[in-house]
């Protein structure tokens, strides 16, 4: 989509943004859920699309939630007619896919990241707490060099992709990006496999509106909107 197009579909915003909040603020790993096998649905937000204001600005996740996710959401169905991948879980699919199965990938990974994307946000943002806490101070030195290191890991990120804080299958936390909708998960894809925690959207359609080609800023932006409850209870569902 182009700049152009992007901002037109600002007055835009589907009714999916307005369905059942348990689905997007789900703290287990299957937090996506189909309405029936091999069909996907918006998961929406627990929070109102100018909740997150004046850091993410509301014509964003209009357009963001209930334009590109739901596009996401819309193309997967369709690639998964038929085929094996109709009887899996979001974080099945994403174990299993391969870089044969481009539509699968884009558009199944595009729903897992943005889905938990929106859980991970809030706009009551209160201090981490726990063994989140100790874990991150035990691998980063400190919160703030935490911050840091993600920061700069998203800012480094070429073009379109995603930043993530990970429990690697050594019980160990590490930071890794993504290209494009690509996530930890992809067992045939990555590198570095770990179960996402936390993740930064950083692709232009996520920040354009507010913050233009400064994709520092909204970087710096998003550390007052994240919700570290969930991202705790995510840890621990991931320790086990």
């Amino acid at each position: 989509m182009d700049k152009r197009t992007f901002i037109k579909a600002g007055s835009l915003l589907t009714a999916a943004a307005f369905l059942d909040p348990l689905t997007a603020c789900s703290t287990t790993k299957k937090m996506v859920v189909s309405t029936e096998k091999g069909v996907f649905t918006l998961p929406a937000l627990s929070y109102a699309v100018d909740a997150l204001e004046p850091h993410i600005d509301k014509m964003t996740m209009e357009i963001h939630h209930g334009k590109h996710h739901a596009a996401y959401i819309q193309k997967l169905n369709d690639a998964i007619k038929g085929n094996p991948f109709a009887e899996m879980t979001i974080e099945e699919m994403m174990t299993k896919i391969t870089d044969k199965d481009g539509a699968v990938r884009n558009n199944g990974g595009g729903h897992y990241n943005h889905s938990l994307f929106w859980a991970t946000l809030s706009p009551k943002s209160a201090a981490p707490t726990g063994k989140l806490v100790d874990a991150i101070n035990a691998t980063f030195g400190s919160m703030d060099k935490f911050k840091t290191a993600f920061s700069d890991s998203s800012k480094s990120v070429f073009g379109s992709g995603w930043t993530w804080l990970c429990v690697g299958n050594d019980k160990k936390l590490f930071i890794s990006n993504t290209p494009n909708q690509d996530n930890p998960l992809m067992t045939n894809i990555v590198k570095q496999l770990g179960t996402p925690i936390l993740g930064l959207d950083v692709w232009e359609h996520a920040y354009y509106l507010k913050y233009q080609n400064k994709r520092a800023d909204y970087i710096t932006a998003f550390w007052n909107v994240v919700n570290w409850e969930n991202v705790g209870n995510r840890f621990a569902s991931a320790m086990g």
